[in-house]
């Protein structure tokens, strides 16, 4: 059984536990002898690890999403947390508890599906309403559409974070629909549900959270294209143009190029779920980030993907 989470660890502190590998890199020292840069993780999140000594044994041993038991002592690097390693051993995956491993969302997901079946079932169009009972009717799909998370790591990284993203998304998509004239309502709440659907295989989260093959291949954008189109099949006469629209919103929520969307967002609906999709992620994502910083600074450390650090607040004493 697991004794010593990531959240729990302590600089100065010796650990002999298992982690999930999640990453795993060879580097050169200065003398031009390997060292071994490792992230270990389990639900709590994740600490970077190094490996200064019996690196070509270790580094043969071990593959990136290992389960693995590591021996060593935690210190303080450049201001953050790292486990200095000594030795390391894959595990046999059937031997761990998944429990220990994936984080999970603190809410209810059965709840919240049966929330979001409540804001589809006020869609007015039929084709729209037709293609969403497509899916839902799908036992197997759904499953996987209630476990998989949103992220690796930046927002909703745990089990049942993407219906709690596509949730909260398709919330905002009916307040901003009200807000906004000339907007096609049905159209905006059918593809903030479908926008992320991709996710269900872009991830593996059976024993950890990591990107499939397929993901890493082609990304959610194109599997989303793909799974909407088998949908499309089993809703008569649905409109053409209306097919076309939202593929258009799937392809482009992302925003720009640069972000991975093949094309940048060309209609009402599709601009303003790319601004949704921000803000659920942002949001959501700084404030975890600044949740899981315990330390009492009213600054959080620093985000290195957005690029700054967060203000917290001063604490009363």
């Amino acid at each position: 059984m697991k004794k010593a989470f990531v959240n729990q660890l302590k600089a100065g502190t010796a650990v002999e536990d298992i982690f999930v590998l999640s990453e795993k890199n060879l580097a050169l020292k200065k003398d031009g002898s390997n060292y071994l840069t490792i992230v270990l993780a389990d639900k709590t999140g994740q600490v970077k690890g190094v490996v200064w000594d019996n690196v070509t044994q270790i580094a043969g041993a071990v593959a990136s999403g290992d389960f693995v038991r590591v021996n060593g002592k935690v210190n303080e690097y450049r201001g953050t947390l790292q486990l200095v390693v000594k030795a390391m051993q894959p595990i046999d995956a059937d031997t761990v508890a998944p429990e220990d491993f994936l984080p999970v969302s603190a809410r209810n997901v059965d709840r919240m599906f049966e929330q979001l079946r409540q804001i589809t079932d006020s869609i007015q169009a039929r084709h729209l309403k037709d293609l969403l009972e497509a899916f839902w009717r799908d036992e197997a799909w759904v499953g996987k559409f209630k476990r998989a998370p949103a992220a690796k790591m930046m927002h909703h990284a745990y089990i049942g974070g993407l219906l709690e993203h596509t949730l909260s998304m398709t919330r905002l998509a009916e307040k901003i629909a009200a807000h906004y004239g000339g907007v096609d309502r049905d159209l905006l709440l059918t593809g903030a549900v479908l926008h992320d659907i991709g996710k269900i295989e872009e991830f593996e989260y059976r024993l950890r959270i990591d990107y499939s093959d397929q993901g890493r291949l082609v990304s959610h954008i194109v599997i989303g294209i793909q799974m909407l189109e088998d949908k499309l099949r089993d809703v008569t006469g649905f409109p053409e143009d209306q097919a076309w629209l939202l593929k258009h919103m799937i392809v482009s929520h992302h925003g720009s190029r640069e972000f991975g969307s093949p094309e940048p967002p060309k209609t009402i609906e599709a601009i303003l779920l790319n601004y949704i999709d921000e803000i659920d992620a942002k949001a959501t994502g700084i404030r975890e980030f600044m949740a899981a910083d315990d330390s009492d600074d009213p600054w959080t450390s620093y985000h290195r993907v957005l690029g700054r650090h967060f203000y917290k607040g001063h604490t009363e004493s």
